[in-house]
């Protein structure tokens, strides 16, 4: 992790608990991080499962990558120090609205294992779950789909370090969930999710 530089800080405990806000919106907090290549359908996964949840009355937020990387984190490229950096803070920001109750859904390729099993690390140090999702996609099917055509320009060399052409993805060894979103519909993809959530308690 990033060291620490700033001194004489100290966390700053309120009255109010994450059990007491979850109990107050009738869910348990977590992040569900969305992992795999470009195109695989994270963030279309994300975004049927939020309006699922929105329907079932229960409050999650979505943490995407490109719309991060317009704000908070537009100042990083995608050299490997600096995909770890943002997965570093893309964690802690999850790991922010998982106490104040929230379902964080967090949709980044994140290629590198170490930098996922860090944020885990992060949330499992404080209490908090962290549900690893796997949208698993064969890259032959994900290329094919190239919604942005960014594995054209990569092919091409015009855009360097990109996950699958030329910069590494490392898959998850145990991911919580695992979809295979080149044989999945969208519907089972976000049933089988709502599923987990409340046979482990997250929506009640």
């Amino acid at each position: 992790m990033t060291e620490q530089k700033a001194t004489n800080v100290t966390w700053h405990d309120g009255e109010i608990t994450v059990d007491d806000r979850g109990a107050f919106l009738g869910q348990r907090g977590a992040t569900l991080w969305f992992t795999g290549l470009s195109g695989s359908g994270k963030s279309t996964v994300a975004v049927a499962l939020e309006k699922a949840l929105f329907e079932r009355g229960k409050l999650s937020y979505r943490l995407d990558g490109d719309n991060i990387r317009l704000g908070i984190n537009k100042n990083l490229g995608f050299s490997a120090d600096d995909r770890s950096e943002n997965i570093r803070r893309i964690g802690e920001i999850a790991k922010l609205f998982v106490d104040s109750g929230m379902i964080v859904l967090s949709s980044f390729i994140s290629p590198y294992r170490a930098d996922r099993d860090q944020v885990r690390a992060l949330h499992l140090e404080s209490g908090f779950a962290f549900i690893e999702v796997f949208v698993d996609c064969a890259l032959s099917e994900a290329e094919r789909r190239d919604p942005k055509g960014l594995y054209k320009k990569a092919r091409a060399g015009e855009i360097k370090n990109f996950t699958g052409i030329d910069d590494p993805y490392e898959e998850p060894a145990s991911a919580e969930i695992h979809l295979h979103t080149d044989e999945m519909s969208l519907e089972d993809e976000v049933a089988e999710i709502i599923n987990y959530l409340e046979e482990h308690g997250f929506i009640l």
